[in-house]
């Protein structure tokens, strides 16, 4: 919810109390005006005048005094239907900022969770990678251990070879291979 939300709702709320005030003060109104009609009517019997020009203007009145009764029971009715519309948009607002308030929430848990996620994640990648390494390692290994006994044999026979008196020719070699095949390499 944004913060421009908060406030309508705070306006909304004391549009809301102000109708509602004015709608008891007019009930009240209107509740006393009914009661001083009844009492006029009913209850003074020195009310009803005797001559009839008075009598003309008592109706004149009365029929004022419906109007006016009319007029505020419109006006009740009105507010009533702003108060029931105002009532549901406050309802709505409240669900809409439930439903903003769980979807934070939920949101600010995933935060929290993708650290652990992309580590997982690496560490998953890393598996094959890391026993291909060492895979690697171990045929690196075992390459060398073949070459210092393939050197060492060649040592042996090139050895054997000018005791026995056999001369076997000599092929230069480039300085890379003699390098390579001399000394063993470590990984």
């Amino acid at each position: 919810m944004s913060q421009s939300d908060t406030p309508n709702v705070q306006v909304l709320s004391t549009e809301v109390s102000q109708l509602r005030q004015e709608l008891q003060l007019r009930d009240s109104l209107v509740q006393q005006l009914s009661q001083e009609l009844f009492r006029l009517v009913k209850g003074n019997t020195s009310f009803m005048p005797q001559q009839q020009p008075d009598l003309e203007r008592d109706l004149t009145q009365l029929q004022a005094l419906q109007e006016q009764l009319q007029a505020v029971e419109q006006q009740v009715a009105f507010y009533q239907e702003q108060i029931a519309t105002r009532d549901s948009e406050i309802y709505q607002l409240r669900q809409s900022v439930q439903e903003l308030t769980d979807r934070t929430r939920m949101l600010e848990q995933v935060v929290q969770e993708l650290p652990q996620i992309y580590r997982r994640k690496f560490e998953e990648r890393m598996t094959p990678v890391r026993e291909k390494v060492a895979m690697l390692q171990r045929e690196n290994r075992q390459l060398q251990a073949e070459l210092q006994s393939v050197s060492y044999r060649l040592a042996l026979k090139t050895r054997n070879a000018s005791h026995s008196g056999i001369d076997l020719p000599n092929f230069p070699r480039p300085a890379s291979e003699e390098t390579n095949i001399s000394t063993p390499q470590n990984a």
